[in-house]
Parts: structure tokens; sequence; C-alpha cells
């Protein structure tokens, strides 16, 4: 006997859909329910998006009769007025919790006091109104991880103001707060309904933040999109030098970040949206993303810097295990070096720590392998090792380290480390 549990009458929120059906087996002594869960996640590049003229958040937040915003608190000190201003123009209430967000504040206890300020009397947001997240990564993080504890499923809104918030750590379905020594240890699976991606807001990003977040980018250049690619290398550095076309007038480069945005989205999401709740491990946006978790908060890195490390690491790896050629290596690291971005450091040295970060990636992974990302047949292209022997891993260090050597600096990058507290 099998019952159908559906009925749209009852719908908790309009973002959300689920279904489910029991079926009893036999004897009276057993029953098995199945169930589904759906849900839609839009993505969506606009035009100064705080501009009273773009009507993309008065037409979420106006049904609503008012908008709930967390803010990080270096966007509210320069993008807060423009922002205050655009509901103001709409006639619709805006009611803000002004939040710091540097990586020592990705915590349960930053989490805690967003969820606080939610439920709160006179805020209290109910289970299908949409919150509006306003910042960079590490508030994109903490605050969607509050929307996922918040009444057990509240819907979000991302305005990503940094490129890691706006191509990747925004729309991701990945929510998530800092372990001890282990970046993003905690956390749930629970995206934006909606991504909102502007880049005039890149214009007043620090130099250092738009170096690392340029990273995310040429990650998914290097194994899903190899028209990306050759648009980093021709175009890479004119971006950051222009904020990403945001400063001077120059039509041409700006379409071309309009397209460099895009094409870094849609290959992102193509992957992490329609894997939502990470159940295969053919994930080519985890590339970088292996060694780096461990090494990236011992070495004190900003994130982009440890992933672009890992990126050239396993760029040498892959021409040991004959899967890229040195050519594809040299072009990848020399992308890396033109953007600014490390490409080795000696934290990767450590054998014993590297080893320890396989060991607690392939349990994170679910026991089975490794999947280590690896570009091969060419940039633009991936594959997965389910395991980096011990001998293997070091001759890819030894042989990465003798490379980075040529170097002047040693494959150093620009601003490279954090400037906020060493978070434990």
């Amino acid at each position: 006997m099998t019952d159908s549990l559906d009925n749209g009458k009852y719908a908790t929120s309009a973002h959300y859909t689920g279904s489910g059906h029991i079926r009893c087996g036999p004897g009276g002594r057993s029953f098995t329910v199945d169930a589904t869960f759906g849900l839609r996640s839009e993505v969506r590049l606009v035009n100064r998006v705080f501009d009273p003229a773009t009507p993309d958040l008065a037409e979420v937040y106006r049904p609503a009769g008012r908008c709930v915003a967390i803010v990080d608190a270096t966007v509210d000190h320069l993008h807060g007025n423009a922002l205050r201003e655009y509901f103001t123009a709409h006639g619709i209430p805006l009611v803000t919790m002004v939040c710091r967000a540097l990586e020592a504040d990705k915590t349960l206890d930053t989490v805690c006091r967003m969820t606080a300020f939610l439920g709160s009397d006179g805020c209290d947001v109910a289970r299908g109104e949409p919150v509006l997240v306003v910042g960079g990564g590490v508030l994109t993080d903490t605050a969607g991880l509050a929307c996922a504890l918040l009444n057990r499923r509240t819907p979000y809104v991302m305005v990503g103001t940094s490129i890691v918030s706006a191509v990747d750590a925004g729309p991701s379905p990945r929510t998530c707060v800092n372990g001890t020594l282990m970046k993003n240890a905690l956390g749930a699976y629970h995206p934006p309904v909606l991504t909102l991606v502007d880049r005039a807001l890149f214009s007043t990003l620090a130099p250092e933040h738009l170096r690392h977040g340029a990273a995310e980018i040429v990650k998914m250049a290097a194994v899903d999109d190899e028209a990306l690619f050759t648009l980093l290398q021709r175009h890479g550095r004119a971006l950051l030098d222009t904020r990403f076309a945001t400063t001077g007038d120059d039509p041409d480069l700006a379409a071309v970040a309009d397209e460099v945005l895009f094409r870094s989205l849609h290959a992102y999401m193509r992957h992490e949206g329609t894997n939502m709740f990470e159940t295969r491990q053919d994930r080519p946006h985890a590339y970088g993303h292996t060694w780096s978790a461990k090494f990236e908060p011992v070495a004190g890195l900003l994130h982009g810097h440890a992933v672009a490390v890992e990126m050239a690491l396993t760029a040498t790896l892959a021409t040991l295990v004959g899967w890229l050629d040195e050519d594809g290596r040299d072009a990848l690291v020399a992308v890396c070096r033109d953007l600014g971005l490390a490409v080795h450091h000696p934290v990767i040295e450590d054998l014993a720590l590297m080893k320890v970060a396989q060991d607690t990636m392939r349990r994170k992974r679910g026991g089975s392998a490794l999947w280590a990302v690896v570009p091969r047949g060419g940039l633009g292209k991936c594959d997965y090792l389910d395991d980096v022997e011990d001998a293997l891993l070091a001759e890819a260090v030894d042989r990465h380290r003798a490379h980075c050597d040529r170097f002047p600096d040693g494959g150093s990058g620009l601003g490279m480390y954090l400037r906020d507290a060493r978070w434990t």
C-alpha cells in the first residue's frame, strides 16, 4: 500500500516545494518513506543594483511589505546610504543588521547573533520571507547558514559585493563556518533563491580582494571553460587594473568583464547548482580545494591565494601522471602570476600536513576516494584522482618547488596574507 502526500494548498513557502510517499511492507511490521525537496535558485547579472531605477530588489520585497537585511559593516560604510535610499525611494521599510565579517568572524557565535536578530521581537522573520544578504564571502557563508537554521529553512537573496561572493560563495548552496584549523568545517546546504551580481560594486574593492577573488574565476576556466581561460590570458590584468571595467570608460572591456563573470558563474553553477546537495563528487568547482582547506589557515593565506597555490601544484601533479603537458601547466601558472596570485608557498612542503589534509578531505567526500580535481587533456577539462600516494605527492611538491624557484619571488603572491586576526 502506498499513500502519496502532497497538497500545494498547504505550502509553507513560495520558494520551495516538496512531495513524498509512504509504503507499507508486508505483515504490518515496517514501512518506507521516500521524499523529495525542490527549489529554484536564480542568478542574474544586473547594472547598479542600488539605483532606484533598477527594479530587481523592489520586485522581491514590495510584496513582502518590508526588507530585513544583514549587511557587511565595510559594505555598509561604502554602500549603506545607497541601499537605504533605494528602499526609501520604493516606499519599502528596511530593517538592517550591520555585521563585521572578517575571517575571524566566521564562527557559530556570529551565526547565533544573526539568528537572534532575525528572530527578535519586531523583526521575527517569517519562514517564507526572504532575508537580504549584502556582503562578501564571509558574510555570504555565515548569513546563509543563519538562514538555513532559522525556522529550519528561511529563503534569502544574495547581493555579492566581492568577486568571491559574486561568482562563487554567493550563489553556492554551501553555507558554513570554520572549525578548528579547518576551513568551512560546519555548515548546511542552503542556496539563495536569488543572487544578484553587479560588478559596479567592485569599484570599491581593495586590490588584494580583487586579486584573490579572481582565483575563483581562474579555477573554473582551468577545468571547465577553455574560452574563459583565453579571456583571462588576454584581459585578466586589465580587468584587475580597472576593477572589472568599473573605472575608465572602455565599453569593449566592460563587455569582456560581463562575459567573464557570466561564463564563470555559468560554469560554476552548471556543476554546483545541479549537484545542489553534493550527492556526487564529480565536482570541477572543487579544483584548488583539496589540500588548501588545511594549509590555508595554517599559513594565514587569503583564500584565493591558497586556492591558486593548490591549482598550480596540481597542474604539476597532472604533468607527472600524464594528464597535462608542461605547456598547459606553464600557461596556468602564467595566468595566476599575471594576476598577482601565489603559485607556491612553503606550507605545501609539510608533507605530514598535506597527508592529514588528504585524509580529512577523503572522509568529507564520502570516504571511498579523494576525488582530487586535476586538469586532464588540456586546460578547460578535468578528471579526478581517486588517490594520491605519498611518493607521488612528495614528487609533485619537489617538482613544483623546483619549478617555482626559477621565479625571483619563488612563486609568492601580492598581498597574499590575511590582515585580520588569525582564526582558531
